[in-house]
Parts: structure tokens; C-alpha cells; sequence
């Protein structure tokens, strides 16, 4: 299961808070994940969170189906006017259905065990030459911050491998400094691979 009853109930709690951290102005590396899709692209904005970055697919007229796993940031996509739906990273079913896939820091929530599956699940979600953007912090283990919110980490290397081993080319990636919502400061990378 990919659900961490514990991360959902913190993001309920700050919802508020995120919203207002986020929308001030675009996620690294998402222009440069707009520019590589074809017009009227679908996307996938997996954990959409407060539906800043769907807003803006939206925008820019593409079609997007965001999900999120916590209520309240499906509420709050929907005042966006982003159609978001609640839906847990394991619930992600179908083949050759998207042409990008955003899953800017919320894959950083799934257990370790469970990522090599849920990269296959995309993989196949994915229309051929399609997309993917994937958003990490970096480091080695697991824990939780101080807002209960579970993060396991990987290297820049782990997780080229397991982009691989699901069947994705990773072409770009950049890394940058940055502080979390419960104030810590990170290291994170968002990365860009072929599907």
C-alpha cells in the first residue's frame, strides 16, 4: 500500500500553510517539462497537491487529471478550478493513457518497497515517448519530519536506477537547496526521463 495514513493527516492540517508556500510562481523544471509535450497534451500531476502546477497545465491548454491522497488538497485544487480527484499512488491504473506525467515531491512519500512498482505503473500509464517529471529530495534512509510526514530518501544514482529499471531514459536533471514546510532545509533534485 502507498498510502501513509500519517503524511495524508499532516497535509489536512496544513493545507492552509502549503497553499500559501506554493502558486507564488512555477516548480523548477516545469517549463522545461511543458516545453518537451505535444499541444493538447494529457497530463498526470500525481499528488497535485494545492493544484498550483495542474493550474497552470490548465492554463497553458493542456488536460490534466490531478490526484491527490489528501482531501483537503483536492478541495483546494478544486477552487483552483482544477478538476482533482482523490487517489492514492497505487491507484493508478491503464496503459499509453498520458503524455506527461508531473510528480513533483510526492513520490518521496511512498515506501521504499513500493517505488519500483508504482515507476512500472507510470511507465505503463504512459503513451510511448511520453514523459516524466519526478521531483526528490536526496539523501540515504527514511524518517519523519517534525510534521509527521514520512520522506525516504534516495541517491541521484538510486533513483536513475530504478527511473531504468521501470524502462525510463532519464535525459535532464538539476539539483537545488531549498526548506521544507516544517522549516528543515534540503537538498532536492527533479529530474526529467523518457518513457
Amino acid at each position: 500500500m502507498s498510502t501513509d495514513n500519517e503524511t495524508i493527516a499532516a497535509y489536512e492540517t496544513h493545507s492552509h500553510d502549503y497553499a500559501a508556500r506554493t502558486g507564488r510562481q512555477a516548480e523548477p523544471g516545469l517549463a522545461e517539462f511543458v516545453s518537451e509535450l505535444p499541444r493538447a497534451a494529457h497530463i498526470l500531476d500525481l499528488g497535485c497537491g494545492p493544484g498550483d502546477s495542474a493550474h497552470r497545465f490548465l492554463k497553458a491548454g493542456f488536460t490534466v487529471d490531478a490526484v491527490d491522497a489528501a482531501p483537503a488538497m483536492v478541495s483546494r485544487a478544486r477552487e483552483l478550478g482544477v478538476p482533482a480527484r482523490r487517489a492514492s499512488f497505487d491507484e493508478i491504473e491503464g496503459r499509453d493513457i498520458y503524455d506527461g506525467v508531473w510528480a513533483s515531491y510526492s513520490l518521496l512519500h511512498a515506501p521504499r518497497a513500493d517505488m519500483p512498482g508504482l515507476l512500472a505503473r507510470l511507465h505503463r500509464a504512459l503513451k510511448p515517448g511520453g514523459r516524466l517529471h519526478i521531483g526528490m529530495k536526496l539523501g540515504d534512509g527514511e524518517q519523519r519530519d517534525s510534521l509527521g510526514r514520512l520522506y525516504v530518501y534516495y541517491t541521484e544514482a538510486e533513483l536513475i536506477a530504478l527511473l531504468e529499471a521501470a524502462g525510463f531514459t532519464p535525459t535532464i536533471r538539476e539539483t537545488r537547496t531549498d526548506t521544507g514546510l516544517d522549516g528543515t532545509k534540503y537538498k532536492g533534485i527533479w529530474m526529467h526521463a523518457n518513457g
